[in-house]
């Protein structure tokens, strides 16, 4: 067996001390930490603090909280409802694509509305369409536009949103999964 040459050794201390000399230079700066997933509690740490309130500080009134009222609304709390970018008149055939959308209708509380759900009632019915109902003022109104249309559901929705989201502009409107017409 050989020894190490002296100079050789020397050389090799020389390589450790410099490999480590990085390492040592960060060891007092604190780890940043970009993601943590771990399930362990903060709360140690926080009681260690030892937090008291101060004692110069004014009392803080509580926090209001809202009261719930003791029966739901009902949907007659949700009328009157008026979407002014809707209103009646003709709508033109146009195509869509939206893949899986349940048909539904777009009326309102006149005439109009009234005299198309009585036409079409039966093909609401066999395509299984729900009707939104953007336009109407009392529940006696929607009372009556469901008894046109019984075993279709119908809902006062405020509909601007849906016209600008459809480029809808009158109703009443069947749209489906293919297409919007009257």
């Amino acid at each position: 067996m050989t020894k190490p040459h002296p100079a050789h050794l020397a050389l090799t201390s020389l390589l450790v001390l410099l490999s480590g000399l990085p390492l040592a230079s960060r060891a007092g700066e604190p780890l940043i930490v970009v993601e943590d997933r771990g399930g362990t509690s903060a709360l140690p740490y926080y009681e260690a603090l030892n937090l008291q309130p101060r004692a110069n500080a004014p009392a803080r009134p509580p926090i209001p909280t809202p009261q719930v009222p003791a029966t739901p609304a009902d949907e007659a709390a949700m009328l009157p409802v008026r979407s002014a970018k809707l209103t009646p008149g003709t709508v033109a055939r146009r195509v869509i694509e939206a893949p899986g959308l349940r048909p539904f209708v777009v009326i309102g509380d006149d005439e109009a509305s009234r005299a198309w759900l009585q036409r079409r009632a039966a093909a609401l019915r066999e395509r299984g369409a729900v009707g939104l109902v953007v336009n109407v003022e009392t529940a006696q109104g929607l009372a009556r536009m469901r008894a046109l249309v019984p075993g279709v559901p119908l809902a006062p929705v405020a509909g601007d949103d849906l016209a600008d989201r459809l480029g809808l502009r009158h109703y009443p409107a069947l749209i489906t999964a293919s297409g919007i017409e009257q």
